[in-house]
């Protein structure tokens, strides 16, 4: 067994878009870095396809221009999100339409699928050597002093740093490995992701139609020679009839998908592979401990109606790194009690109004009792009517800096 030590100033838990982040907002700093990470390094340098396409509100954008991974994304995966459109029933009249204010001609945001996120994150941060990165480790312990705090590898390899960050998914090991509890809300249903092409073209209009018994949200895509016309479909049900469809072959499942979506699109054909997901939210009742501190969905996990768990990620990681960069530049402790009390301060008057209200909203555009059905079509119309209601969702959206929602008509 191996029991070597390392010292390092950062060590973060956890490859994904929010450690990759974080780890690439803090290279310029010249801290010295770790990353740990359970996947090899082939995975991360080429990761897989996971059905997820992830809405990029501006601000997202603007962070992985500056952290260069942009540019490392191909046009062709970035999809605009012209508007987005909630239903209710299958009968609704009313729809509650978010729009951009269309002063600057930009959309809502973009989508983008997530393995080309996290490649282009591991392509910025892989060349510098204040970043190391350490592939098929896993965690088994970790220890908080006044000064230091060390995670030990399931190898015996102790890491020794000023500050641990976890950013091992929503169910992390080391937020529980350090007492921390956190409230999670199991939806009970699983959700179902895979590109659809369909005979009707989407107008780059995103839609969530809550119906009686299922959740479809269709995602507008760009298309291909091949097919013009596609969308990444989110059908969220009862695991056991998630297990049903995705046993079904490419034909039945395409015929099923277009029956339930009610020919919207037309005839919609499968193209590609389908990915399930348990449709679980977590918001941890603290984002630090000594020497410790949660990012990414670790600390918050969000429902996915309000497409906002991802760029929630990227912003805690930036609010994060930047109060670290501070306290480097001016000599202070990196890892002291005040540097992370600010970043839970900061992060949770983020978040918690907003996972609050999206948990609120799921469970009444989940529940299919008749009482829930009527007050559903009652907030859609209102949604309707109350123009603020609206453009203040499409301000988060657009936001283009931290803190400074765009302007809004």
């Amino acid at each position: 067994m191996t029991t070597s030590a390392s010292d390092f100033d950062v060590v973060i838990i956890g490859a994904g878009p929010a450690g990759l982040s974080l780890a690439r907002a803090l290279a310029d700093t010249g801290l010295s870095i770790a990353v740990v990470e359970r996947q090899s390094r082939a995975v991360l340098e080429t990761p897989p396809f996971d059905g997820r396409e992830i809405a990029l509100s501006h601000h997202s954008v603007e962070l992985l221009k500056r952290y260069g991974a942009w540019d490392r994304i191909a046009q062709q995966d970035v999809s605009p999100l012209g508007e987005a459109r909630v239903l209710n029933g299958p009968t609704s009249l009313h729809a509650l339409r978010f729009q951009p204010p269309g002063r600057d001609d930009q959309p809502l945001g973009v989508l983008v699928p997530n393995h080309q996120i996290r490649r282009s994150l591991f392509d910025c941060v892989a060349p510098y050597g204040n970043v190391h990165l350490l592939t098929e480790k896993t965690g088994a312990a970790i220890e908080a002093g006044p000064h230091s705090a060390t995670l030990t590898l399931t190898d015996g390899t102790r890491l020794t740093a000023k500050l641990i960050v976890a950013a091992d998914t929503r169910m992390s090991e080391m937020r529980r490995r350090m007492g921390i509890p956190a409230r999670m809300r199991d939806f009970g249903k699983t959700m179902m992701v895979c590109r659809m092409a369909h005979d009707t073209p989407h107008n780059a209009v995103a839609t969530e139609w809550f119906g009686y018994g299922q959740t479809v949200a269709i995602l507008p895509l760009n298309g291909t020679e091949a097919h013009p016309n596609i969308s990444s479909l989110v059908l969220t049900m009862p695991g056991h009839q998630i297990e049903r469809l995705m046993a079904l072959d490419a034909d039945a499942f395409s015929a099923e998908i277009t029956e339930r979506y009610q020919h919207r699109l037309g005839d919609m054909r499968l193209i590609g592979t389908q990915h399930p997901y348990p449709l679980v939210c977590v918001y941890a009742d603290r984002f630090v401990g000594r020497r410790f501190a949660l990012a990414g969905d670790a600390a918050v996990g969000m429902h996915p109606v309000t497409a906002h768990g991802f760029n929630f990620g990227m912003l805690g990681s930036e609010t994060l790194a930047a109060l670290i960069a501070q306290a480097a530049k001016s000599g202070g402790d990196i890892g002291s009690a005040s540097v992370l009390a600010r970043y839970e301060a900061r992060h949770r008057r983020a978040t918690l109004p907003l996972y609050l209200g999206t948990n609120a909203t799921a469970s009444l555009y989940t529940d299919d009792r008749f009482p829930a059905r009527v007050a559903r079509d009652a907030v859609i119309f209102a949604g309707e009517l109350l123009a603020p209601v609206r453009r203040a969702v499409a301000a988060r959206l657009m936001q283009r800096s931290a803190g400074r929602p765009a302007r809004v008509a």
